[in-house]
């Protein structure tokens, strides 16, 4: 069993200590729900709840499992609970406000923590924890890596030993993800956005990816149907001359990177699909280059912006009316954290931050090209971690 070190979960809960002082001198006490929070705070994510007092010990109170718990986590204090009421007893007198994460905890979740808790406001923690776990220590970058190895491994020599003419996307993602798995895999990619599945990620067969989907990214996916919009479609086979496209995410040890790969199947695509491809794989590289600490994410994506022709920017990240405002996103824990390169994202990155980069076209009939590669944040630019071959790789 791998665990979190001490040291490191530590680090983390005094800079988070350190950003909330900051933001609010007077606050008084965080309680964390998540189980991705609670795996970054405490290295195990069982059922419970963590409370950190501004000016006290942080326990971790567990429901389920707690034996799980101790036996994963070396964090200092876990104690098992059976409710909240176990965990409000132990606090002396209730602050008038609590830090909650408001993205994630349900109403009814909220109901049960405020019948023992008798707080009288809440404050959102969300930005706060986001900020903390967008730095990335050499422990976590280092499992990035190992999953941007596997990714790579996966997309450029696995990939083409795979893809066979009349496979459907269903049968292929199926193959993919056993092939990801054994490369090492976590075996899920987890997500921020509210109520969203994933299986393995957009595995599409030419116009497939173009297809309108109720994910926030620039490609699309038939998928297995209205009830399950994901993994891909039983009916739609791979032929001659397909664009293949694979947007995929990648973990070890709970850590992500994130990577999209196309090829052209039997055939080469139409010259101005190569050059609008080929276009995409350079505005990745400049934003690469400017992934350096101090630049500010807003003015990255301004700069990409600008520069683009009216022409290009039609069906550019994104088909049709359905066009995504970013051109890449912080990543880690979640496939979609912050920061991201949009409007509106102000503060400057910070080395140690990582980030996707996919810029991406879409074409009628043909479907989506592009690129998308996970990137470090280092003085002299982003790193790559998920390998450098430019994509439209032809299958023969």
């Amino acid at each position: 069993m791998i665990k979190v070190p001490l040291s490191e979960l530590q680090s983390r809960m005094n800079r988070f200590r350190s950003r909330m002082d900051k933001a609010d001198p007077n606050w008084e006490i965080a309680a964390v729900f998540s189980k991705i929070n609670l795996y970054y705070f405490t290295g195990t994510m069982q059922d419970g709840v963590l409370l950190i007092p501004r000016n006290d010990e942080a326990v971790f109170w567990v429901r389920r499992s707690y034996e799980r718990a101790v036996d994963e986590s070396l964090f200092p204090a876990i104690k098992p609970m059976g409710s909240y009421r176990d965990a409000a007893a132990s606090i002396k007198m209730f602050p008038d406000t609590v830090y909650l994460e408001t993205e994630v905890v349900p109403l009814a979740m909220y109901q049960r923590f405020h019948k023992h808790f008798p707080f009288k406001e809440f404050k959102s923690v969300d930005a706060h924890i986001s900020s903390v776990r967008a730095i990335k220590s050499p422990y976590e970058l280092s499992r990035m890596e190992q999953a941007g190895e596997v990714h790579r491994r996966v997309s450029e020599e696995r990939v083409p030993q795979t893809l066979r003419e009349g496979m459907s996307e269903a049968d292929f993602a199926a193959q993919l993800f056993s092939v990801m798995v054994e490369e090492g895999h976590h075996g899920v990619g987890r997500f921020g956005m509210f109520d969203t599945e994933i299986g393995i990620g957009h595995v599409c067969f030419g116009e497939s990816s173009i297809y309108p989907t109720y994910f926030d990214g620039p490609g699309g996916s038939f998928g297995m149907g209205p009830a399950v919009p994901l993994i891909g479609s039983r009916e739609r086979k791979l032929k001659m001359g397909d664009l293949v496209y694979i947007d995929a995410g990648c973990g070890v040890e709970g850590y992500h990177s994130d990577k999209t790969m196309t090829y052209m199947f039997g055939k080469t695509l139409p010259e101005y699909v190569i050059k609008a491809h080929k276009e995409c794989v350079a505005i990745q590289n400049e934003i690469a280059e400017m992934l350096k600490p101090g630049a500010i994410p807003a003015q990255i994506y301004q700069t990409i912006m600008k520069q683009l022709s009216p022409e290009f920017q039609q069906n550019f990240m994104g088909f049709g009316n359905r066009k995504v405002r970013f051109l890449g996103h912080g990543i880690g824990l979640l496939i979609d954290e912050l920061p991201v390169i949009a409007e509106g994202f102000m503060e400057p990155i910070q080395e140690g931050m990582v980030f996707a980069v996919e810029p991406k076209k879409g074409f009628k009939d043909i479907g989506m090209v592009g690129i998308e590669n996970t990137f470090i944040v280092t003085p002299e630019g982003g790193k790559c971690i998920t390998g450098d071959i430019p994509g439209l790789i032809l299958i023969d």
